[in-house]
């Protein structure tokens, strides 16, 4: 198994302020990665940075490639979606609309089809299409956002806090989702959370990002059963 994703010493931040202080990380193709960390830690920074929306230095080779240089949305159309904390959705717009927005890098003529696959994955989004996505609940603005994400055929779906502000039984429903898209797909995440339990049953490896720096690395299990990790982000 070979990774989709390297990254190697990246540091990034806003202005003088540095958030990532050398981060090291693989992904391998075909996983779910993880990264648990608390508020402040980084894990937005991170995905920002991986995706070219804030300056960065190091390494971040994606498919054999450096895109450490390259603009975001040429790191989209090489095969990098994000899923932005908060949905990020275009309210004003219908959920049909955002759909097409998440083709825009596109040139195929597959758009069509590719819209019929996502709502038979997302039926409601199929049954509230007309809908503009303002009006949508905050379970159905997070459907939208990873359907909107993957219009752009993706191979690495970045998915940043999907949890925040969802009931747990949305939450638990969501993540099913993510595991699927994973199994059925293929489809390679890289997924920052704070919801430990939930993210540690979907993940390959895991990741755990104190101030800026992984401080461990390893399977679920092994992330698990740390007895430090597990009164920090597991409750036990």
């Amino acid at each position: 198994m070979s990774a989709l994703l390297t990254v190697r010493g990246l540091s990034a931040g806003y202005g003088p302020i540095e958030v990532l202080h050398g981060v090291d990380l693989d992904v391998q193709e075909g996983q779910v990665a993880v990264i648990l960390g608390a508020n402040g830690a980084g894990k937005t920074t991170m995905l920002r940075a991986i995706s070219g929306m804030i300056p960065r230095t190091g390494v971040v080779d994606f498919n054999g490639q450096s895109i450490i240089k390259t603009a975001p949305e040429r790191i989209v159309s090489l095969g990098v979606a994000q899923v932005p904390q908060g949905r990020g959705t275009f309210t004003d717009l219908t959920v049909d609309d955002n759909m097409r927005a998440g083709a825009y890098v596109r040139h195929d003529h597959e758009v069509v089809s590719d819209l019929a696959l996502w709502y038979e994955t997302f039926p409601r989004l199929k049954d509230r299409r007309s809908q503009k996505a303002g009006t949508l609940s905050g379970g159905e603005q997070q459907m939208l956002a990873i359907a909107r994400a993957l219009m752009s055929r993706p191979k690495l779906l970045l998915c940043d806090e999907p949890s925040l502000g969802l009931a747990p039984l949305i939450t638990k429903a969501l993540f099913q989702t993510i595991q699927r898209l994973n199994e059925q797909h293929g489809l390679t995440v890289l997924l920052v959370e704070q919801n430990a339990n939930l993210a540690l049953d979907i993940a390959h490896h895991v990741c755990l990002l104190e101030t800026g720096l992984i401080i461990a690395a390893g399977s679920p299990a092994a992330i698990a059963s740390d007895d430090a990790v597990r009164r920090a982000y597991l409750g036990a």
